[in-house]
């Protein structure tokens, strides 16, 4: 059944206490300038009673909460009433647990946005109402909209909800509710965009956030803290061939009785599961070994699926170093050169030819971009030629390594499928590449 399909009699809440059987959902707030996005952080936080009342005290303006304030935290963002960094916050009801990121929308903080996405089990796209020609049912929706949903969507967000706010502020807001999530549904099709639901709300005023306003713009589903309450996290990819980037090595550990004496490889199975008696390849040497002992976080042998850490032990020493890849025997295959989509961040435009520090796990390598194969057109969706990528451009790029890497799809995996790419001179974040 499709979350669209809800209605506000499915809800079933677990008694309290019951929120730590479902996982911690993490979810980004994003979309275009001024949306509404901390407005709506803010008012989740007070109706959920998250926030104490001193800190609330500490936010009025004039008699009036002003909610967006709960999460501008940097004395430039209150200055200039926009959101620059991801500020994340935490809160929870009787069924889940939430962690939440308020995402930039101005276009030259992209970056920060795509950081926040990455690691997001969902994505709450605000429209803002106001700014559309909300009469026209063949209304545009606003750049930026269009880019963040495009971006959340490259990057494998497992539930994109579109929340049209500010239909309070519009006259008819049945007649603009119906335009919008038509405009929404057409550029999601047209994208390739899988969306849970499209759900009408007032950040402001409260409709639809925490507690349903059944009809209100013809809408009978979910309020939004009720879809997110449904929404699943991210699947561990342990269905995948084992891999593991080492993130430090424990030399000659004193714990003779759980590494028997030899060096312990510590960091986060990435996919797949690891156990005893397993063979793996060593990436770059290519040596091979044999896994003798396999220890939890808490330094107790038992098996280990991927998205938990873990400390390996070898039957025998092998040269592994911080940023080297235990990899299942004969399961990859190595290369040097990569085809991905890349979401370009850099204030300097993306040419062929510049060379750019790669990191990829705990792994740095130099690569070389080859060719620009092209441009999306975030407004009509369009693979366009183009000699530079402009910062915040999507587009597809060849990359050519100095030293082979082990990569999956970004669509099979987003750890083995994502890569960094930094400025050689200035160590800036260029972009982020995912893997075709």
């Amino acid at each position: 059944m499709s979350t669209t399909d809800l209605t506000a009699g499915d809800v079933k809440l677990a008694p309290p206490g019951q929120n730590d059987l479902k996982p911690a959902l993490k979810f980004i707030t994003c979309g275009s300038v001024d949306d509404g996005k901390s407005t709506l952080i803010g008012r989740l936080l007070v109706d959920s009673r998250a926030v104490l009342q001193d800190h609330l005290a500490g936010v009025q303006r004039g008699g009036e909460t002003d909610l967006a304030l709960l999460t501008d935290g940097l004395s430039a963002e209150r200055e200039q009433g926009i959101t620059i960094d991801v500020a994340y916050r935490y809160f929870a009801t009787e069924s889940r647990k939430f962690i939440i990121g308020d995402a930039p929308g101005h276009e030259q903080y992209t970056r920060n946005m795509v950081t926040a996405a990455s690691s997001a089990d969902a994505a709450v796209v605000l429209v803002d109402a106001t700014k559309l020609d909300w009469k026209n049912p063949s209304l545009e929706l606003l750049q930026q909209t269009r880019r963040h949903s495009l971006l959340v969507n490259l990057l494998r967000v497992p539930s994109i909800v579109f929340a049209v706010n500010k239909l309070d502020a519009v006259e008819d807001p049945t007649l603009a509710f119906r335009n919008i999530a038509a405009a929404l549904a057409a550029f999601a099709q047209a994208a390739r965009i899988p969306v849970k639901a499209t759900v009408p709300l007032s950040a402001l005023k409260g409709y639809n956030v925490v507690d349903g306003k059944p009809g209100w713009c013809g809408y009978e589903g979910l309020s939004l803290l009720q879809l997110l309450e449904h929404l699943p996290v991210t699947a561990a990819e342990s269905t995948e061939a084992f891999s593991f980037p080492v993130q430090w090595v424990e030399k000659f550990s004193s714990s003779s009785d759980t590494s028997q004496g030899r060096r312990v490889f510590w960091g986060r199975v990435a996919t797949g599961g690891v156990q005893p008696g397993q063979s793996v390849t060593i990436l770059p040497s290519g040596k091979t070994a044999v896994v003798a002992q396999v220890l939890d976080h808490t330094r107790q042998p038992r098996t280990i699926l991927a998205g938990h850490s873990a400390g390996i032990v070898l039957d025998h020493e092998v040269d592994v170093s911080r940023g080297d890849w235990l990899l299942a025997v004969d399961s990859f295959e190595p290369s040097r050169e990569i085809s991905a989509t890349v979401a370009w961040m850099d204030d300097e435009p993306l040419v062929a030819g510049r060379v750019y520090w790669t990191l990829h796990g705990h792994r740095w390598v130099k690569a070389k971009v080859k060719r620009i194969v092209h441009k999306l057109d975030v407004n009509t969706l369009a693979e366009e030629d183009a000699g530079e990528l402009p910062p915040n451009a999507i587009g597809h790029i060849e990359l050519s390594l100095q030293e082979p890497l082990a990569t999956l799809p970004y669509s099979r995996s987003r750890i083995l499928g994502s890569l960094v790419l930094v400025d050689t001179a200035s160590h800036r974040t260029s972009g982020a590449a995912l893997v075709l």
